[in-house]
Formats: C-alpha cells, structure tokens, sequence
C-alpha cells in the first residue's frame, strides 16, 4: 500500500551552507548537487537554521540586479524556518506549504533534527501515486 506521509515522500538528501558564504557559492554547490534549495546554519550552538530557495535568488538576486558573488546567504535567506514533521500527511503538508507560500520544507523527526526535504515537484509524483490503483507501475 502507497503511504502518504511526507518521510514517504521526502527527499533524504539535505546540503547545509554557512551564512557568510556568497550567492554565488550558494548557486555553485546547488548547481553541483542539482537541487533548488540549501539550509542555513546559523548558529553552531543553538541550533537555528534558515533556508536559501532558488526563489530567494530570483526574488532578491535577479529580480533586484544584485551581484551573487557581493551578496552574503544571510542578507537574503529566510528564517525563521518553516519544517514539517516527517509523520505528517501529505496533505497537511501541502496545506501548509500553501498557507505559507512556500515551495521548499524542511522534514524534521521527532528530535526536530532536519532528516529530509520535500518540496513542490515531490507532490507530482504523490498526486500520480495517489490516482493509481494498488499495483500499477507509476514510473
């Protein structure tokens, strides 16, 4: 049986960057790993992270004709950040994502330790699953 709860759904792989590192390196690393997002350490001690989406860098690198390479991931990631427990359904996911207006989720497990992320493409491939009958091949 399909399960649709977002540790299901998840995408295991999660790249960490320090604050004080360029756009530029930011792009770079997601470019090389191809993913659209990457999470901001903040704080060694307390634990607190930001995120920085390829949104960010349309909306406040492009958008705003800033150089990537003189601007810093803090002066525009977005905090504080927004997770999502891995036991949540998808649809409790989805709702948020569209209450807050975001496309990128932080999974985080019970220890509020991130272990995954989900992001917008990741509910295609649910939707299909979710229109299929048990046993169908959806890929």
């Amino acid at each position: 049986m399909i399960k649709f709860t977002v540790k299901e759904w998840m995408n295991e792989l999660v790249v960490f960057i320090e604050p004080d590192v360029t756009v530029s390196e930011a792009l770079s690393r997601m470019r090389r790993r191809y993913i659209n997002s990457l999470i901001v350490k903040t704080n060694d001690h307390h634990m607190a992270y930001g995120i920085l989406t390829s949104r960010d860098v349309s909306d406040k690198i492009v958008a705003q004709d800033k150089n990537p390479s003189q601007v810093l991931v803090k002066e525009i990631m977005t905090t504080p950040l927004i997770t999502i427990n891995q036991n949540s359904s998808l649809k409790e996911c989805a709702v948020l994502m569209k209450e807050k207006h975001i496309h990128h989720l932080p999974v985080i497990n019970d220890e509020e330790r991130i272990v995954g992320m989900i992001s917008a493409t990741d509910f295609l491939v649910a939707a299909e699953a979710m229109g299929t009958a048990p046993g169908d091949r959806i890929i």
